[in-house]
């Protein structure tokens, strides 16, 4: 008997949470599942579920098992399919990106390329906070601005526009500022980050934002703007709807920063994987043409 017998059935049932739908996952019989797992049970010598007619859950000691059995297990799945004839994505994708990219393109991109491959499980982490990939087990993230890990491969899959505006109600009251050191004499609604940048014929200008009003949320942002709290830099997806109604205008086209590269990153032990290269090739077709929009002209 091997050291490794009984573990797919373990992952099985502690996924699905139950033996008989364990079984079904695995293509065998119940009975089968139940003998393995206990036969596991006694080679650990710990119990790894706590079972009742009603129900099986892990306990603590299975818990920390099913973790490590997990990863293990994905690492051989993906082994098998680097060298074998098989290019079908498969096992668990697992992807970060910021929450409000993520919600509005990256995850239903992801959720598009996993239909279309049934073998594939994926899992998106939607957060604001630089995650650390190798560290964390990931295998793709979606980011912007200036990647610098050495471990990790980064492909350009799209760009954005950063857009200056203010509300109507806002520039009647307060004025247009017609360059960017005049953003010191109006109040700025700051968000996710710490300095806006601008254009300049002598080279980059940057403008870190001062006002009454902060949120790491870009919608609260844009609507703080559009209620005339002041002048706000955001992504083209939050400022051209709002722009096309009269909502908002462009300020500062003259000094607008050149557009930001949007990266799909993966760890470089990772890059040859299939659901990775294809998960990067689907974000590169999809979410460039999504994101990459024409420009406005802005009102005088």
């Amino acid at each position: 008997m091997s050291d490794w017998d009984g573990i797919d059935e373990f992952i099985s049932v502690a996924t699905t949470g139950s033996f008989t739908r364990g079984a079904q996952k695995l293509g065998v019989s119940t009975t089968h599942v139940s003998r393995s797992v206990m036969a596991l049970e006694q080679r650990l010598g710990a119990q790894l579920f706590h079972r009742t007619t009603r129900s099986v859950r892990m306990t603590d000691t299975g818990h920390v098992f099913f973790e490590h059995c997990e990863r293990i297990a994905q690492d051989r799945d993906e082994a098998i399919a680097l060298i074998s004839d098989r290019n079908d994505p498969q096992g668990e994708l697992r992807v970060t990106c910021s929450t409000a990219m993520g919600e509005r393109f990256v995850a239903p991109i992801i959720r598009r390329f996993a239909m279309r491959h049934p073998r594939l499980t994926v899992s998106i982490e939607l957060s604001n906070g630089v995650i650390d990939l190798v560290g964390e087990g990931y295998d793709l993230a979606v980011r912007t601005g200036t990647i610098t890990d050495p471990r990790l491969i980064a492909t350009r899959v799209a760009s954005r526009t950063l857009y200056t505006c203010a509300a109507p109600s806002y520039l009647a009251s307060s004025g247009r500022p017609r360059a960017v050191e005049e953003l010191s004499n109006h109040e700025c609604i700051a968000g996710t980050a710490s300095t806006w940048h601008f254009r300049h014929e002598d080279g980059d200008l940057t403008h870190k934002p001062k006002g009454r009003f902060r949120c790491n949320s870009g919608h609260a942002v844009i609507e703080a703007c559009v209620a005339g709290l002041g002048i706000c830099q955001l992504p083209d997806f939050y400022i051209l709807p709002y722009l096309k109604h009269g909502m908002v205008e462009l300020l500062l086209e003259d000094a607008q920063p050149d557009d930001e590269s949007i990266w799909a990153v993966y760890p470089q032990r990772r890059h040859l994987l299939p659901k990775v290269q294809q998960a990067v090739d689907c974000l590169l077709h999809e979410l460039g043409p999504a994101m990459n929009r024409p420009r406005p002209s802005i009102k005088s």
